[in-house]
């Protein structure tokens, strides 16, 4: 373990500290490596593992494999294509390691994760250290532990903040093994049929099936939270356990993660009531993941009640569905513009320690960390991404948000400011495209 003592003044004047090794701090220490600063990363698993993590990798995906819609018509699309306009190295090697997803660009969890590792320890400016480290860099430093920051790093953030650091769960979907599936039960499909071909295995469900899965779903046993877990449950509304959507309504999954619009049952030729998706989880297409299916029932009851959709009767689980504590901090009280803790203007913070969600965006805050930071090592006075981009929409929200509400978000567009012109535009479809490129154009001019 390393304390803030430990870095030395060797470490903090010959290189800058990236800590954490996940998607925010591997794309933070690209950016500042490629900008010529030397680099000195630390990660403290093995030594220290998490709740989640099951290896040593770099930018290992615990959860989903999807870095979800890849068209620039949507927000997140958008946000991937500013940071490959800006050389991300997160968004490449997840290019290089995509699996079929239709509309949604997602990947091989092992290969994507390998390449990102040789990228990083391939550099000649980044240096690689296994360690933990327990306390806050004093001088410029990026802190990119994320949501599973280890307990005692979270104790300085909360010496150095002053208060309680928030937190939400989290959930993670199964996988299971594609030689145990029925496929004669399941149909291939995209939805809308987008994508280059059927990326989906689709598991029908009738209204009866439909019914009884919701009966068994509610009836099932969970796992207990532990006691220092009970004080805040409450959950990220973007990855709902289905358990929990279905208390809300038995409807609710109908309208959520097992929609059937934009699918035929090509053995009914009609849309099925309820349908499961299936999404390839690696290159070799051996494992599937559930998609929306993240859950906190226990393993024997979801081999169960998983079980009762058609196509999984003999489903064997290369990973069971789980749900984990996510920490973050009130951005807009501690975090300016510049990912800067205002206590602390040396150390920026990047990741899903900041309060945004997802795998992209999280990348995205490691990229304007390491970019506006090499910047400032030039004797520049960088500004943030401008407001009308997708990147400076994720500002907006770390910064503008009221603190007493402060929840994480994905990237949306109504984070994202429309210009003045383009709001007369009436077709949302053709406003959204014209955004687009006015938000590329303008990335491209912040650049650093």
């Amino acid at each position: 373990m390393i304390g803030m003592s430990d870095l030395g003044t060797e470490a903090v004047e010959d290189s800058i500290p990236v800590v954490g090794a996940g998607l925010a701090g591997c794309e933070a220490a690209w950016q500042l490596a490629e900008a010529g600063a030397s680099v000195h990363l630390f990660e403290m698993r093995p030594t220290r593992q998490t709740p989640v993590h099951t290896t040593e990798k770099f930018a290992e995906l615990v959860c989903s494999n999807s870095l979800r819609g890849d068209s620039p018509g949507n927000a997140v699309g958008l946000l991937k294509r500013e940071m490959e306009q800006l050389g991300s190295l997160i968004i490449r090697c997840a290019r290089e390691t995509a699996v079929p997803a239709g509309g949604a660009l997602a990947v091989d969890r092992t290969l994507f994760s390998e390449r990102v590792g040789e990228r990083i320890s391939d550099h000649p400016l980044i240096t690689v250290e296994r360690t933990e480290v327990i306390d806050i860099p004093e001088g410029p430093a990026i802190v990119a532990t994320g949501p599973l920051t280890s307990p005692a790093l979270h104790r300085a953030f909360q010496a150095l903040l002053g208060e309680e650091a928030l937190s939400f769960f989290d959930a993670i979907a199964p996988v299971v093994a594609a030689d145990s599936l029925v496929h004669d039960r399941l149909f291939r499909a995209s939805r809308y049929d987008k994508g280059e071909g059927a990326d989906y295995l689709n598991a029908p469900l009738s209204q009866e099936l439909y019914e009884a899965f919701i009966d068994e779903l509610l009836a099932a046993e969970r796992v207990e939270f532990k006691q220092f877990e009970k004080e805040d449950i409450s959950f990220f509304e973007g990855c709902l356990p289905i358990e929990v959507m279905a208390e809300r309504g038995r409807e609710t999954l109908r309208f959520g993660p097992m929609k059937p619009v934009g699918l035929i049952d090509p053995a009914t030729g009609l849309r099925p009531w309820a349908v499961v998706q299936l999404r390839q989880d690696d290159l070799a297409a051996d494992h599937w993941n559930l998609v929306g299916f993240q859950t906190k029932l226990k393993q024997a009851d979801q081999k169960r009640v998983l079980g009762m959709i058609p196509g999984l009767e003999k489903a064997k689980f290369a990973r069971f569905g789980m749900v984990h504590r996510n920490t973050y901090l009130n951005a807009p009280t501690h975090i300016d513009p510049l990912l800067r803790l205002v206590n602390r203007p040396a150390v920026r913070v990047a990741g899903q320690m900041t309060g945004v969600e997802g795998y992209v965006e999280s990348a995205a805050t490691g990229l304007m960390a390491g970019r506006t930071l090499a910047a400032e090592m030039r004797g520049e006075q960088p500004g943030p991404p401008p407001p009308e981009t997708a990147m400076g929409g994720l500002i907006r929200h770390l910064t503008e948000r009221t603190p007493a509400n402060f929840q994480p978000s994905n990237i949306t567009w109504g984070l994202i400011t429309c210009p003045e012109d383009l709001r007369r535009i009436r077709s949302k479809r053709e406003r959204r495209v014209a955004q687009a490129e006015r938000a590329l154009e303008a990335i491209g001019r912040w650049g650093l």
